[in-house]
């Protein structure tokens, strides 16, 4: 059997100022044309489907067609699983009519999935309390995947029915998963684990997180889970939470982040995007393959030595999201700042760099607060920059203060 592996869809995120719906869309429609184009006979979405608890209507509804194409009419299992920005609830509340389509919803680390058949030929065969076995209409075995959606630690503990224990987070998964498999996942199928935690190999590198993302794995979050927890019958983990393609670890078997479809902030700057094809048979390591995804502006950081640099190189760069660092001689004035803005739609921030002119004094000089307002300003300005201030600025700040008196 195929499966196609996505996280971290983020429906609803912006960056800064600007809107990604219109990426959000295409990229979407790209992940379905890859799934029509490779036969898959599954797709694992592992968490963060959405940016916030309480997504905008048009993020809503981007999604669910998004999953209804994604089915083929019923003839591919569609599984999503709740993140750390999702709200469980929300995941799980339209989840008897989703079954109709052949869609599978986790919100909850116990979440019980009824069994239900199609005429596909689609059908939940066996479901447990974070598990269910698929019979997909074009294989002729098993489908098992162990699903845990994200849960802070109290909550997972709770869950798991350990309110009370003292045992680390990732002992008492090791024995929930375990458990699992040991009841239900032999040779004669296909065995995976779906999570939306943060994972990594005991004594290995730890990789990078998205900066907002940071709080999953520290107080009031859930610790780091090792890959060595996973089950020996398990033959791949699908993870979400990690922004970047990355697989963890190859033993037990592939530990793999998806990454996400599109680069939501700079720290993903110049990251090339992909989805995960998994090649399956039961009993057998599973091999899967990148496929790059084209869809989504580059994000690009970029320095440029002064503005008359900065012009030419966003004129050569366009339909890109840029942060761009200015090094100059002075502050920005106002007709330069409405240059570099009107010469390119997507600069997200300038961040001045001001050169060091060696115009500051070896030793600092006392102010003379006794001076007038102006005065006392200038030498402030002179102090903390090492450099006069400009007559654009000295106006501004003349404006600021006429309407504060």
């Amino acid at each position: 059997m195929k499966i196609l592996h996505t996280a971290d869809w983020h429906l609803g995120k912006r960056l800064e100022q600007f809107s990604r719906m219109e990426e959000q869309i295409a990229v979407l429609a790209e992940i379905c044309n890859i799934a029509d184009e490779q036969q898959v006979d599954a797709v694992i979405i592992a968490g963060d489907l959405f940016d916030t608890f309480n997504p905008a209507t048009e993020a809503v509804d981007l999604f669910y067609k998004t999953l209804k194409r994604l089915t083929n009419n019923g003839k591919r299992l569609v599984v999503a699983i709740a993140g750390n920005h999702d709200s469980p609830e929300r995941i799980e509340a339209p989840d008897p009519l989703a079954r109709e389509c052949g869609i599978v919803f986790s919100g909850f680390p116990t979440t019980t999935v009824p069994l239900f058949q199609l005429e596909s030929g689609l059908e939940v065969t066996k479901s447990a309390p974070g598990f269910i076995e698929v019979k997909l209409p074009n294989a002729d075995v098993p489908l098992r995947l162990i699903l845990t959606p994200y849960a802070n630690e109290y909550r997972m503990k709770t869950f798991l029915g350990m309110e009370d224990s003292e045992n680390e987070l990732r002992q008492i998964l090791q024995e929930h998963w375990k458990s699992i498999a040991d009841s239900h996942c032999d040779e004669n199928g296909v065995n995976m684990l779906i999570t939306h935690l943060f994972m990594v190999k005991n004594g290995g590198p730890i990789p990078d997180e998205p900066e907002e993302e940071k709080p999953i794995n520290h107080v009031g979050g859930a610790q780091a889970i090792f890959t060595s927890n996973v089950p020996g019958q398990i033959k791949y983990v699908a993870l979400g939470h990690l922004h970047r393609p990355f697989q963890m670890d190859s033993i037990p078997c592939p530990v793999v982040y998806s990454g996400s479809p599109l680069s939501y902030s700079f720290s993903e700057a110049e990251q090339q995007k992909f989805v995960n094809i998994l090649h399956a048979e039961p009993g057998k390591p599973i091999q899967y393959e990148q496929i790059s995804l084209t869809s989504g502006k580059r994000l690009i950081r970029h320095r440029a030595e002064g503005a008359e640099e900065a012009l030419q190189w966003l004129t050569q760069n366009p339909d890109t999201l840029v942060e761009l660092t200015l090094v100059t001689e002075s502050y920005l004035t106002a007709t330069e700042r409405k240059a570099i803005l009107t010469a390119h739609d997507g600069i997200v921030a300038i961040i001045p760099e001001i050169r060091n002119t060696g115009t500051e004094p070896t030793e600092r000089k006392t102010i003379n607060l006794n001076q007038e307002m102006d005065d006392l300003f200038k030498d402030y300005f002179h102090s903390k920059t090492g450099q006069p201030i400009n007559d654009e600025l000295l106006t501004l700040f003349q404006e600021i203060k006429a309407e504060n008196l």
